[in-house]
């Protein structure tokens, strides 16, 4: 399976959607519009952050096992995402790093590749990265009045950042890294003919297209 991941507003509902329509797969998305505790934890994260991880681990665990059965099936966002952006609420004061660590104990558990058992690791994880002006933008457009507080920009700018260095340390298999600035795939059918023949290519060579 491909698993994508990137900031708030990077495009991965976008690239979801051009990857499996290339690959005639199946689309898996992100519990947000459905999502009960998300504007719970925007009003208070301190509260309700531990919370929207479990609800995030058990929705991504389900769609992990879904996207097992058929190639090429993408999700688009990462499990491993969740404890970054857990861990920087803890760093921002907002939960426990005792909430941490169970969290990242939880996921290792659940994670743990078992003989006779598919991996659930993703074949192929793909990384939009985007400036944090193209982050925020994009944040703007799309309207979500929860995601509009300027008090939110540090946050926004601390995600952005730590993002980099989630790229650079994921260890659990072949990763792409797409330039969503220079190539901005959302609104340019040539720069996503582009990102799709970066794509096409990766899996060619990691022997999975």
């Amino acid at each position: 399976m491909i698993v994508l991941a990137g900031t708030i507003g990077a495009g991965k509902t976008s690239l979801t959607d051009l990857i499996s329509k290339k690959y005639n797969s199946t689309a898996y998305y992100e519990s947000v519009e459905d999502n009960p505790i998300l504007p719970l934890f925007y009003e208070d994260p301190n509260k309700y952050g531990f919370l929207l991880q479990i609800y995030f681990m058990n929705w991504r665990m389900e769609q992990i096992k879904a996207a097992q059965k058929n190639k090429l099936d993408v999700i688009d966002r990462s499990i491993y995402e969740d404890s970054l952006m857990f861990q920087m609420n803890a760093d921002l004061g907002r939960a426990t790093q005792t909430e941490v660590d169970i969290h990242k104990s939880l996921l290792d558990n659940m994670m743990e590749t078992l003989v006779g058992v598919p991996a659930k690791d993703p074949d192929l994880l793909i990384h939009i990265k985007v400036s944090l002006d193209t982050m925020l933008s994009r944040i703007s457009k799309r309207g979500r009045d929860y995601e509009q507080d300027p008090s939110l920009y540090d946050y926004y700018k601390t995600l952005n950042d730590r993002y980099v260095e989630f790229y650079e340390n994921y260890d659990r298999g072949p990763k792409l890294q797409i330039d969503g600035d220079v190539y901005d795939f959302v609104d340019s059918s040539d720069a996503a003919q582009r990102v799709m023949e970066m794509i096409d290519n990766k899996l060619k060579e990691i022997g999975i297209a």
